[in-house]
């Protein structure tokens, strides 16, 4: 893990952190006292849900549509775009994201010689629905549709990607995906450290829990510690990786980047200050250093 790298921003943007109104806490201790598996059934309906988006959808773009494209991922409609000729880079986004939001990587990768591929997952953006309908997704779904998009397209120079997008394209890597270097922003380290955060929240215990992770895991058909994404990186050959990470993300903690890094054979922790969770993507510090790094 290289030595440690700023950039700053004149405002910070934290994202809220996730919160659960005093009445379903409540419910859900005494659920976990009474009937824990109740508790777990709603826990886990909660746990693949896609929150609903807040405010009026913007029709602008950073960047200028590109070449339109959809491909079939389990028999289910994944929409993406494609700009420039060269290598390709493919852009991933995380949870309840879509690929606009990395719309500012495209000009520059294009700039520096390279073809671009990003996507909606299943349930986001323009995307249909995924496995388990609207508004609900996973891990799994979403490394199969990189690697459904990465089979479409070709080879993957390398891949960026947001936050729960990066920790599916560790699974995806582990499944045999190839990628020659690979940008996380914001990544999550372990869906199971997760689950005892989530598990807080919503004021549930043990007994719960345990019956949550045993649903969780049943639902994707793997354990949890397959999406541990710094054991995924002890198990398998890494690429060269950049990871950036904000320390004031509250979101997904920077203590969660740093141990992917050190976790990674040659990866690289960069972290940044004032720029939350997702003000990282729009930063000219972060853009300019992620196409350096895959342009490389």
């Amino acid at each position: 893990m290289t030595a440690e790298m700023r950039y700053s921003s004149q405002k910070s943007t934290n994202d809220r952190t996730f919160r659960a109104p005093g009445w379903v806490r409540t419910s859900f201790r005494l659920l976990d006292r009474v009937a824990p598996a109740v508790g777990a059934r709603w826990a886990e309906r909660i746990w693949f849900t896609l929150p609903r988006a807040t405010g009026k959808p913007s029709s602008r773009r950073v960047q200028t549509p590109g070449s339109p494209f959809d491909i079939s991922v389990g028999g289910h409609t994944v929409v993406g775009e494609s700009w420039g000729d060269g290598p390709t880079v493919y852009l991933v986004h995380g949870w309840a994201g879509n690929r606009k939001q990395l719309d500012p990587f495209v000009a520059p990768l294009v700039a520096a010689g390279r073809r671009v591929v990003a996507f909606d997952a299943p349930s986001h953006g323009e995307s249909a629905p995924g496995e388990f309908g609207s508004r609900s997704s996973s891990i799994p779904e979403l490394a199969a549709a990189l690697s459904a998009v990465v089979e479409r397209h070709g080879r993957a120079s390398a891949i960026v990607a947001h936050s729960l997008g990066a920790t599916a394209t560790a699974v995806a890597l582990c499944d045999g995906l190839h990628a020659s270097r690979i940008a996380m922003l914001a990544p999550m380290a372990s869906p199971a450290a997760y689950a005892r955060y989530f598990a807080r929240v919503l004021g549930f215990g043990e007994r719960t829990l345990r019956r949550l992770s045993a649903r969780v895991e049943r639902r994707v058909g793997a354990p949890m510690r397959h999406f541990d994404v710094p054991e995924l990186g002890r198990a398998i050959a890494t690429p060269p990786t950049l990871i950036i990470h904000d320390r004031e993300d509250v979101s997904i903690p920077v203590t969660d980047g740093a141990a992917i890094a050190a976790a990674w054979s040659g990866a690289t922790l960069h972290v940044t200050t004032g720029l939350g969770h997702r003000r990282l993507l729009r930063d000219s510090g972060v853009v300019s250093e992620v196409v350096a790094f895959v342009s490389s």
